[in-house]
């Protein structure tokens, strides 16, 4: 909080250094930033505080109800075909993206991608696609499935949370110029723009000075969701393990399905859905948008608090590997964004729902408007679906890769 409070209050400033500061770097990236030097420096410990298992947990699905509360459904459909696009063009970017990398890398360093039997790297690779394009249930598929050696699994899961941080860091550092960017790609915002216009008017029609009694029914309907989202998804993602063998497998392509964090993300999205369509929505009058917008930036400092900055240069090689990898995916959204004309909105978010999946994919599509967080929330969901199925494609196409 104290980061976020001084993000915020020098970001406020409208004269001296502030001002020209934040017209390069996002206020969003500092929030992320400075609890990552926290951490760094030992000042913090995300293992100790558990704050990024509450935020994520707890404050995200609230968050979710609030900004979905006076979401308009048909408004954010009506953001077509593009956004879908951009979501596979990310998934095709991190299938290939594998084996393209370790053929690159394996030109002058072939002992970076090598390994025998269960300590073969692309095996090891297959949990970061996995990661990369779902979630964390996916991750544990694929270490299942691929059986690679768990001793060694620790320099993956680095490589995972540091270069999929550094790329988290440029989107958000995109978003300061997204309007530059927009240009460059000639893209066509005037969905996107409709559905921010539309919340924006909906709320200054019924804004108010919001009352105690409305604060608290604001978190009322945020937690009692919450409860009702982890209730449900407890016994969901129980049911269907004891029930399916497909599910309850950790090598079969469904057992994303078994994983309470995913059924939790889809609950309180479809509650804040339902909520919109009651007399609910009003409470975006009194700041519920608001309430949920301080979640996701607690959110986003507890994301920077896993960030160790000097781990960076621990695994230079497989770290390599990765940044090669996420530049691969990258590339091939701007190649396509630019030829469809997207918006950076559809291409940042499309890749956080890929790469950051659920927990960080609302966060990126907050920063553009509050009003969006929905669309973020609702490709992360999507991603689980795939991810198995594209982490299996791109783990095969490693093997071939590394036997070459």
């Amino acid at each position: 909080m104290l980061a976020l409070g001084f993000v915020f209050y020098t970001e406020s400033q409208k004269k001296g250094f502030w001002p020209v500061f934040y017209k390069y770097v996002p206020g969003l990236l500092m929030c992320y930033l400075i609890p990552a030097v926290f951490n760094s420096f030992g000042l913090i410990s995300a293992d100790v505080s558990k704050t990024y298992y509450v935020a994520s947990r707890y404050l995200l699905p609230a968050s979710l109800v609030l900004l979905t509360i006076s979401i308009d459904l048909k408004a954010v459909f009506n953001l077509g075909w593009k956004a879908l696009v951009m979501f596979f063009t990310g998934t095709i970017g991190i299938v290939i993206g594998g084996p393209i990398a370790i053929l690159l890398i394996s030109t002058f360093s072939p002992e970076t991608v090598g390994g025998v039997g269960h300590d073969a790297v692309w095996r090891g690779l297959a949990t970061l696609a996995g990661s990369w394009i779902g979630g964390g249930a996916n991750q544990a598929a694929m270490l299942e499935i691929y059986e690679f050696n768990q001793e060694l699994y620790g320099g993956m899961v680095l490589v995972d949370i540091v270069v999929a941080n550094i790329w988290m860091a440029v989107l958000l550092l995109g978003i300061g110029k997204r309007n530059k960017i927009d240009n460059w790609l000639k893209a066509d915002n005037s969905a996107i723009d409709k559905l921010q216009e539309k919340v924006q008017n909906f709320s200054e029609k019924i804004t108010r000075n919001p009352t105690l009694t409305d604060l608290i029914v604001i978190l009322m309907f945020a937690f009692t969701a919450v409860g009702i989202a982890h209730f449900s998804a407890d016994k969901i993602s129980t049911f269907l393990s004891n029930n399916f063998e497909a599910v309850s497998n950790p090598k079969s392509a469904l057992s994303s399905f078994g994983s309470q964090f995913f059924w939790l993300i889809s609950i309180a999205t479809l509650i804040g859905i339902l909520l919109s369509f009651t007399k609910a929505k009003n409470y975006e009058g009194a700041g519920a948008s608001k309430i949920g917008s301080v979640f996701i930036y607690v959110l986003v400092a507890t994301i920077g608090m896993k960030m160790d900055l000097g781990k960076i240069f621990e695994n230079p090689g497989l770290i390599l590997i990765g940044l090669v990898w996420m530049s691969i995916h990258a590339g091939l959204l701007i190649l396509v964004a630019k030829l469809i004309r997207a918006p950076y909105f559809f291409m940042a978010v499309g890749s956080q729902a890929n790469v950051g999946g659920a927990a960080s994919a609302p966060v990126v599509a907050a920063a553009f408007h509050p009003s969006l967080a929905t669309v973020g929330a609702l490709l992360a969901v999507f991603g689980y679906v795939v991810g198995t199925y594209g982490a299996l494609l791109c783990a095969e196409l490693m093997r071939i890769a590394s036997a070459g």
